[in-house]
């Protein structure tokens, strides 16, 4: 299991190509990349994102953890920057692998809904017009109950 908070952009296709590398006798990989979307309607100029690192990086434990609990799985990446990102700049990166897609496809699913939910990750939206704090969506919330 690889879990990193980093301010760093990263090599999407390294990534995944290393990891893939690492998993003998796996018979799918998964991986889910997360990307700074433009604004409907107003210019998003950035994206900022803070945390606490040591909170930060046991919550993205834990959520790993309960997913290789619950699903055959080889290995899991997880990759979540932080700081001030650009539209269509990598935010993250979930990587699963597992001998049977099924279990990488829902690994890296539960994963997305509880990052999205329960990482504790506090996002600012800087635009033309100001900045706000984005708050929870209730789309995002509803995800988690099928878990």
């Amino acid at each position: 299991m690889d879990i990193r908070v980093q301010e760093a952009a990263f090599d999407l296709g390294a990534e995944a190509n290393a990891f893939v590398g690492k998993q003998a006798g796996m018979g799918a990989v998964v991986t889910f990349t997360g990307i700074v979307r433009d604004l409907d309607g107003t210019r998003l100029t950035s994206m900022e994102i803070e945390h606490y690192p040591g909170m930060t990086q046991k919550a993205l434990e834990t959520i790993a953890e309960e997913a290789a609990s619950r699903w055959n799985l080889g290995d899991i990446l997880i990759i979540h920057r932080y700081g001030a990102l650009r539209p269509d700049e990598v935010i993250m990166m979930v990587a699963t692998a597992a001998r049977h897609r099924a279990d990488a496809f829902q690994a890296a699913e539960f994963l997305m809904d509880f990052l999205k939910s329960r990482a504790p990750f506090w996002k600012k939206e800087v635009t033309d017009a100001g900045t706000d704090w984005v708050a929870a969506r209730d789309e995002d919330e509803d995800a988690l109950t099928r878990w």
